[in-house]
């Protein structure tokens, strides 16, 4: 059973992300404010719940948030300031956008820096643990997919729609076939060793 709070602060967000181990799009995150009669049913760590389930939740889990907000962050920066900061900055850019500023922040995973001087706890785990994380990891996740959706139109071959750009055996063999494009993240490992891209 999901816990509703972690602190004792009055206005506490949880945040999380989604797409940090993909080959391909941005990461992405998610914070929320909820209130605190909020209950909703199935709600869930989104890794375990299926997507049909989850585009239920999200336009319930919207329209019962004080406050919520998504940051997708790209490629090109994550190559730049690799995939664990830039899953902190899109965090705490989440968290910046959300009105009232909390005054205190629930984190899923163990590692974070707070730029701004708000007191946060991280939680292993979390997600599975307590409503406004697993609120957040839902929002993450169905934006992410909708964003490679979107991109999947652009370049069908990579089947983005279905993998979400994780390092499927498919999506490694298009890589393989058609090279790269401006969504793949350049500093992952796009390719097992044994095969190599051909320019």
């Amino acid at each position: 059973m999901l816990q509703f709070k972690f602190s004792d602060f009055d206005i506490e967000c949880g945040t999380d992300e989604a797409g940090r181990g993909c080959l391909a799009g941005p990461v992405t995150a998610a914070a929320i404010i909820l209130p605190e009669d909020f209950k909703l049913d199935f709600l869930n760590d989104s890794k375990q719940l299926s997507e049909k389930t989850r585009e239920k939740l999200k336009p319930l889990i919207e329209e019962k948030a004080i406050s919520f907000s998504v940051t997708h962050l790209e490629p090109l920066l994550i190559d730049e300031i690799n995939i664990l900061n830039a899953s902190i900055k899109a965090m705490q850019e989440s968290i910046l956008k959300l009105k009232p500023i909390p005054n205190y922040i629930i984190v899923d995973g163990n590692r974070f820096k707070n730029t701004n001087n708000i007191p946060y706890s991280t939680i292993i785990k979390g997600d599975s643990k307590f409503m406004s994380i697993a609120a957040a990891s839902v929002l993450a996740k169905t934006y992410r997919d909708e964003y490679m959706n979107r991109i999947h139109e652009e370049f069908p071959m990579y089947n983005w729609k279905k993998n979400k750009g994780y390092p499927t055996q498919e999506h490694r063999e298009a890589i393989r076939k058609y090279g790269t494009t401006k969504y793949h993240r350049m500093s992952f490992r796009l390719l097992p060793e044994q095969l190599k891209l051909e320019f």
